[in-house]
Parts: structure tokens; sequence; C-alpha cells
């Protein structure tokens, strides 16, 4: 009779499991198709940025030779489609190219604009602080000192990769603001500094002179001038190709 009854029982858990495993099959299912599909997005979402990636390097550099070329207009426009571009750098690029077209034409108000939005757009540091640098350089000769310090000084902090070029402008500002004292303190610092360029020291020395002869009224229309020199080109972000090279575009799995 033991027998018996285990054979039963082992029959009831037999049945048991049949029916958990019935319940518990469309869940796995579910899952396993939801896998499926989540690696297929994943596959279609590369592909996706790859493309846009591809395509937003060719019409930047298709903008980039219709400038060479003169046809500003077409440029802007080609630059404006790549700014909307929903991949990385290239947005930012674009803007920054906008703004110094803008700049050239003499609309500053424009140009700083499209700098601030670089900076937001961004996803590499360097790349938007680079375009909030420009923007205050733009800026150096008609914005009111205090607009300038809270544009430039954040820029100045450790490890920034445009620190210095910042410090530099805000000594500038100084002496526009009628600081020559506190901007003579930044140059000093500027004319020491290991990291500073030979140009920098030079222009960092001359400007101590003119201060110490009391001629630092004369440097005004040299800031105007050194504002629209652009700061030392960045190392443009990973998977960008240089202005003017053409992109490499990826192949897509074989069909």
């Amino acid at each position: 009779m033991v027998d018996v009854f285990e054979e039963v029982e082992e029959q009831i858990r037999t049945e048991r499991y049949k029916a958990l495993g019935l319940k518990l099959l469309p869940w796995a299912i579910g899952v396993g198709v939801a896998a499926v599909i989540f690696a297929g997005g994943l596959w279609g979402w590369d592909a996706w940025s790859t493309s846009q990636g591809d395509k937003a390097a060719m019409t930047y550099i298709e903008a980039m030779k219709a400038r060479e070329q003169g046809d500003e207009t077409k440029a802007f426009t080609l630059l404006g489609e790549v700014a909307k571009a929903p991949v990385k750098g290239y947005p930012a690029m674009a803007l920054m190219s906008q703004a110094g077209m803008r700049l050239t034409a003499g609309k500053t108000d424009e140009a700083v604009a499209l700098l601030d939005e670089a900076a937001k757009v961004a996803k590499d540091p360097v790349l938007a602080d680079e375009a909030r640098l420009k923007s205050a350089l733009a800026l150096l000769d008609t914005a009111p000192y205090a607009d300038l310090e809270a544009r430039l000084t954040p820029l100045m902090e450790d490890k920034r990769p445009f620190r210095l070029e910042a410090r530099e402008a805000l000594a500038f500002a100084k002496i526009m603001a009628g600081k020559p004292a506190d901007a003579k303190a930044d140059f000093v610092v500027l004319s020491q500094v290991l990291d500073a360029s030979d140009g920098m020291r030079q222009r960092a020395q001359a400007a101590i002179a003119l201060i110490d002869s009391g001629s630092a009224a004369t440097i005004p229309a040299a800031v105007k001038a050194a504002a629209a020199l652009p700061p030392p080109a960045p190392t443009l972000p990973a998977g960008m190709p240089p202005q003017g090279a053409e992109p490499q575009v990826q192949q897509g799995p074989a069909q």
C-alpha cells in the first residue's frame, strides 16, 4: 500500500509541475521575445545613430566647401541643418561656425547667441568651453565688466582647457574697465606660468610694459583686434574628422 500511495503522490506532484509550467510558459515566452526585441532595438538604434552621424558629417563638409566658395547663404543654411542633427559633436561645431559667420558680418548679438547655444548642446567639455570663451571674446569690447567676469571666471578653474586664455581675456577686460593694477597681476601670472604659450607670454609682457609706462589707454584698440582671434583649436570629439576631411562612412551589415 505504501508503494501505491507514493506512486499517487508522485503523479500529483507531476501534474502540479505541469500545471505550473503551463502557467509560466507564456511569461517565459514573453521574456524571450522581449530580449530579442531589445537586442534588435539596440542594433537598430546603433545603425540609425551611425547613419545620422554620417549624414551630419557630409552636410558639415558640404557647408565648409560652400563657405570656401563664397556662398555664405548656402553654408549658413547647411550648418543650420547640422545644428539640428541628433548626433554628438557636429551640432556644436555647426553653431560655432555659424557664429563665426555672424561675427564676420558684424552681427555680434546673433553670434553670441549661437555660441551660447553651442555651449549648451556640446557634449564634449572642451568644445563647450571653447564656445563659452569665444562668446566672451566676442563681447570683450562692448559688454560690462561684470558680465565678462561672470562668463570668464568659471573657465579659469583648475583643469579647464582654456583657463589661461580666459585669464588673459579677463585681464584685458580689467584694463577696459579701468582696472590696470588688477590686470597687471593677471599678466604677471601669465608671463611666468609654464603652460602659457610663447605668444601669450609676449602679450603679457607687452601689457605689463604698457601699464608700467602709463600707456594702458592704448590697449583697448589691441583688445578689439585680439577679440577676433580664435583660441587654439581643441582636439575634436572622438569620431569627428577635422574640417575639410572626408568622413569615413561605416558600412552596415550585409543584407
